[in-house]
């Protein structure tokens, strides 16, 4: 068996941060008397990813998510607990192991905000110390694919933010890294760019065995990217296991979305009614009641159209979030 690419034992990060009342006189007494007290942003955290693997690293906003992938990338030091990145210590920085990683993180710039784009490729190219061809190839197969060609002459401050993100998107591979950290990638993009990011973030990983830890608050893109995911909240892992038994293990219910001849029915009898537009009906039911409340449908009413899914996987991880431990 493989090592893994990216190992996480016990892995925390807490911060002591000062807090005080509000008021002069608490000013004051601050100046003498500190109090603090301790954030757990990360606690415990055990992960092993294989290589080429790509994972959905899921949770709400100051779930840990963030501070996760910035000690998997070095910016910051664990409290406690260890961690392995293609067997580098990422906290040391080793200029071998930044040559192999990236992070991308889509309310960040690492684009110079007042020169072109296309120059800030070339500082990248110095620093990753690219062979000349190949940086060149690179940067145009990027460059066609997420359709920047009349953007990298400009300067990053006169992009917008979707704009920009296919800019730092196409920065962050010039080098070819071996493992991508990608924290919301696809923010800010159009619904088409989204799905051509995703298609292109797919292929890297089949063509370079990359291996890949993606957050995002996009259900689309972890649901066409991810069979693994992670699930954390309050700097605490919730769920690690395939997308597939998320669902099965979290909802105990199907979706029915049932088009009718009337407007008029009472679907009230064989299920719960979610959501109406017309003649359109989404039921909910218990998944074992599904095959019945189906049968019953089409024997009772002027059925035009029915299909029968899963809930939206937004649903089910906000079931997990509601039957977690405070």
């Amino acid at each position: 068996m493989p090592e893994p690419a990216i190992h996480l034992q016990n892995l925390s990060k807490t911060y002591t941060v000062p807090e005080r009342e509000s008021g002069l006189g608490a000013a004051v007494r601050s100046l003498f008397q500190r109090r603090t007290r301790e954030i757990r942003a990360v606690e415990a955290v055990s992960l092993d990813v294989a290589p080429g693997e790509i994972i959905g690293f899921l949770g709400p906003n100051g779930a840990g998510k963030t501070t996760t992938l910035k000690m998997l990338s070095g910016l910051l030091y664990p409290t406690a607990g260890s961690v392995s990145v293609l067997g580098f210590e990422p906290s040391r920085r080793q200029r071998s192991f930044l040559s192999q990683i990236t992070l991308v993180m889509g309310n960040r710039n690492q684009l110079v905000w007042d020169i072109p784009v296309s120059d800030s490729f070339e500082r990248n190219a110095a620093i990753y110390r690219l062979n000349q061809n190949d940086y060149e190839k690179t940067r145009d197969q990027l460059i066609d694919l997420l359709d920047i060609g009349d953007l990298v002459a400009k300067p990053v401050r006169n992009l917008s933010l979707g704009e920009r993100m296919k800019c730092e998107i196409a920065a962050a591979l010039l080098h070819r890294p071996k493992v991508l950290f990608l924290d919301e990638p696809t923010i800010g993009l159009d619904v088409t760019m989204q799905r051509r990011i995703r298609a292109f973030l797919k292929e890297y990983n089949e063509q370079n065995g990359a291996t890949v830890i993606l957050t995002s608050h996009y259900m689309a893109d972890v649901e066409a990217l991810c069979k693994r995911v992670v699930i954390i909240h309050h700097g605490r892992i919730l769920f690690d296991g395939l997308l597939n038994d998320l669902v099965t293990r979290f909802s105990p219910h199907k979706t029915i979305e049932v088009e009718l001849e009337t407007e008029t029915a009472d679907l009230s009898p064989y299920g719960e009614v979610v959501e109406r537009d017309g003649a359109r009906y989404i039921l909910r039911v218990e998944k074992a009641d599904t095959a019945r409340a189906t049968g019953r449908l089409l024997a009772d009413l002027p059925v035009v159209d029915l299909t029968v899914e899963d809930p939206p996987i937004e649903d089910v991880i906000e079931q997990v979030f509601s039957e977690a431990p405070e």
